[in-house]
């Protein structure tokens, strides 16, 4: 058992050196147990309530590598640990500033040691960081992986959805799904941490080909395969991909890597984007990753440079022309199932060329960047000539450049990016993050984006999908009366200079988020939150052109309640109303009550949820996590009346070996049929059947 130790900065030097060295003697033939991660929970406690225009894959998928792939207290840098969203400035800088002066980390126990951790933070902390007792060389990382598994998984909806049903005389669809009702997924990754990775990646979607070979479209066997290689810490060259990857730098203003925690209960960390580079893209998101290859290189100790080079095919929607083909749209659900989504897929050559310039000050305490990124396509992008696209990008090249940078003083943390693309739109955001006392954290974040800003692979912190069009200031409070209570709450007000879609009018809106946490004791703790968003959108019982704006009010209201007894079970209930009101013209209201456990035994885990829901229609539905097995991620919308179940379970069938099972339902009181078109299923109940399995080498 970790003791919780109480140490001032006043006696640091010696209490800490005595205090360390007793604890690494103590603790030099052991760590402490590395725990299992649950992080669809450790996302829920981030985003409470998650929303219909968010996508947590990559999300999911990050903070899984950071899992899979733990940092080295040793050798991480304060961008880095930053990333876990766990600590602190105040905790960064005690962390940081107890290594400077005491020289490396000799065991994980010694995190007690640091003033300012409580035995919370540390036990968050683990899962995401190790000390390595020494370098290994390249031979020795090949031959110690700290990750080396094949995963494969599979499933189906139970009932039979029209897509996959003979075409009858009484059916307006003429199309039909030309593959299989199941979908199918492989995943094979071999890395050590700080040293190499190599991954492989194939997927298909329910209603795809089994197999297909398109090299012109980039499509070789499964429906979107995806690759990469990578080498690191190797002399000067700090980093070196081929196949797929992504890019993080400064705020995610040019280069955003697709991970960004954007609003949620976290309101003061979230606010800042570390800079982390080049990382392998492992997601089967089939949008915003590059496929090429790309180097960091060390000039000096302050100073590193990344250079990259990507050729890859989109997904397109093009119409041709007497003028020439053009493209109108580049979809991104990755579904190629009927005739018309095969047309569009992989047909647009999409080509990248960047450069990314990093200098850290020799105090540590900040750094500089400077990114530009050039995107080329082989056919005229135009949208659809509508006032809202006016100033949407329309060409065949685009040159998005910024400076970030970022600076630590005493309790403050400041930090920005600033942009320009080549139309001449201007982006910005910058803020501020600071340690009020022991209590109190504050944060301040200000963006504003051009409505004629275009950056392809931004996505800094706003309210729309992608930084454009708009402007706005956010303001997080966080307060720790003691150790059991957490207070927290956002403000965030924002504006649309420009027409958006189904608003046809220049618009405005606030977002608010109250949040309070009491954590009695390690096994139980409780949170009550409530969301309110106002915003601006067409009135939808007018039908001429224009159409006036009316204010659309969204509340959501939470409690949540947990009790855990390690190893052993887990419980969790939720209670969650929220509605949607056009100002005074319509509302619609639902609730959903949420019961789930967790049985764990020697060798098998049993998870199962039995909910409740009730919505007066379709805009008022609830959306709530679901447990899912090991990188997969669930998050159902509840809508109409009805009941929602599953059971999962989770078998060790040896030490190398684990298998999942999965089995969840939907059941309606009120619908004859489910969804619509191809997707359209005749009944009132929903099942899906899955299961995956995992060897690690």
């Amino acid at each position: 058992m970790i003791k919780h130790l109480k140490i001032t900065y006043a006696h640091k030097n010696l209490a800490a050196f005595i205090l360390a060295f007793s604890i690494v003697r103590f603790a030099q033939c052991q760590e402490p147990p590395r725990p299992e991660m649950d992080i669809s929970a450790f996302i829920q406690n981030l985003f409470p309530v998650p929303t219909e225009d968010s996508d947590y894959s990559d999300l999911y998928e990050s903070l899984f590598q950071l899992y899979a792939n733990p940092l080295d207290l040793n050798t991480v840098t304060q961008d880095e640990l930053a990333a876990t969203y766990i600590l602190s400035d105040a905790q960064l800088r005690s962390l940081f500033a107890y290594r400077q002066k005491l020289g490396a980390f000799l065991s994980l126990y010694e995190l007690q040691a640091v003033p300012g951790f409580d035995l919370n933070t540390i036990y968050r902390l683990l899962p995401f960081v190790t000390v390595q007792p020494r370098p290994l060389s390249f031979t020795e990382s090949l031959q110690n992986p700290t990750q080396h598994f094949l995963m494969l998984r599979s499933g189906k909806l139970i009932e039979k959805q029209k897509g996959f049903s003979e075409i009858d005389s009484t059916s307006t669809a003429r199309t039909r799904y030309a593959g299989p009702p199941w979908y199918g997924y492989l995943r094979y990754r071999n890395a050590r941490t700080g040293s190499f990775s190599f991954g492989i990646t194939l997927e298909k979607d329910a209603g795809e080909t089994l197999w297909t070979w398109k090299r012109k479209q980039q499509v070789y066997g499964a429906d979107f395969s995806s690759f990469h290689a990578q080498i690191m810490n190797r002399g000067r060259l700090k980093n070196l991909i081929i196949g797929d990857y992504q890019m993080q730098a400064g705020q995610g203003l040019v280069m955003a890597a697709g991970f960004s925690l954007g609003k949620g209960s976290e309101v003061i960390k979230t606010t800042y984007r570390s800079t982390l580079g080049l990382k392998p893209y492992t997601s089967v998101l089939e949008a915003n990753f590059f496929r090429g290859a790309a180097a960091t290189l060390i000039l000096n100790k302050n100073t590193d440079i990344t250079g990259f080079y990507s050729r890859t095919k989109r997904d397109a929607t093009q119409e041709d022309t007497p003028e020439g083909t053009f493209t109108t749209s580049l979809p991104i659900s990755g579904y190629h199932r009927t005739p018309t989504e095969r047309e569009k897929h992989n047909i647009l050559l999409e080509q990248n060329a960047g450069l990314h310039l990093l200098y850290k000050m020799p105090s540590q305490k900040g750094q500089i960047g400077f990114t530009i990124l050039y995107t080329e396509y082989n056919a005229t992008i135009r949208k659809k000539d509508v006032p809202y696209n006016r100033y949407e990008f329309s060409g065949k090249q685009n040159l998005t450049a910024g400076i970030h940078g970022d600076y630590r003083w005493q309790n403050l943390h400041f930090f920005g990016e600033g942009g320009r693309s080549r139309s001449g739109g201007l982006g910005g955001i910058g803020g501020a993050i600071a340690s009020l006392g022991k209590s109190v954290d504050f944060s301040f974040l200000a963006r504003g984006y051009a409505r004629h800003f275009h950056t392809f692979y931004g996505n800094s912190l706003g309210e729309a999908t992608k930084p454009i069009n708009e402007s706005g200031t956010y303001f997080g409070l966080r307060y720790f009366p003691n150790r059991r209570w957490q207070f927290s709450v956002f403000y965030d007000r924002f504006k649309f200079p420009w027409l958006k879609y189904q608003v046809d009018a220049p618009s405005r809106g606030r977002d608010y988020y109250v949040h309070l946490l009491w954590k009695p004791n390690k096994r139980f703790n409780m949170y009550a939150l409530f969301h309110e968003k106002h915003k601006q959108r067409n009135n939808p019982d007018s039908k001429l052109p224009p159409l006036p704006l009316v204010t659309s009010v969204r509340r959501t209201f939470t409690i949540n309640a947990e009790y855990d007894v390690p190893l052993k079970i887990s419980t969790r209930t939720r209670i969650q109303y929220g509605d949607l009101a056009y100002v005074e013209i319509s509302k619609s209201k639902g609730f959903t009550v949420a019961q789930d456990i967790t049985w764990q035994l020697k060798k098998l885990e049993l998870s199962a949820r039995v909910a409740y829901f009730k919505t007066d229609d379709y805009d008022s539905r609830q959306y709530v996590y679901e447990k899912d097995m090991l990188y997969a991620f669930s998050v159902p919308a509840y809508y109409d009346a009805g009941t929602r179940h599953y059971l999962m379970g989770r078998y060790i069938i040896t030490k190398k070996m684990k298998i999942w099972v999965r089995w969840s339902q939907t059941r309606y009181s009120n619908l004859e049929k489910i969804s619509s078109g191809l997707n359209e299923i005749q009944g009132n109940k929903r099942s899906e059947i899955k299961a995956q399995v995992m060897y690690q080498f």
